[in-house]
């Protein structure tokens, strides 16, 4: 099975929602990680929800039914970038 990656982008001033802002499998996916790790970014794994993003057209914010799946990674940015303060 090839690797997948979704990133997504939350400003609370502009947006109402998460957005996503890259997607991709195999070399488009390890390119995703490999900028998300250059710059620090926590890299959450969780196959069934990035599943779920991929149906996500670009720049587009997540759907509500989505929030509660966002919340959980939400936690685990903090907790990832809370840990390196």
């Amino acid at each position: 099975m090839r690797e997948k990656a979704v990133a997504l982008k939350y400003d609370k001033e502009v947006d109402a929602a998460p957005k996503v802002t890259a997607k991709g499998e195999g070399f488009k996916a390890e390119s995703i990680i490999k900028i998300a790790k250059l710059h620090d970014i926590p890299i959450k794994k969780d196959e069934d929800l990035v599943e779920m993003l991929s149906n996500i057209e670009l720049d587009r914010e997540i759907p509500p039914e989505m929030y509660g799946a966002i919340v959980e990674v939400f936690r685990f940015v903090y907790k990832a970038t809370k840990k390196e303060e």
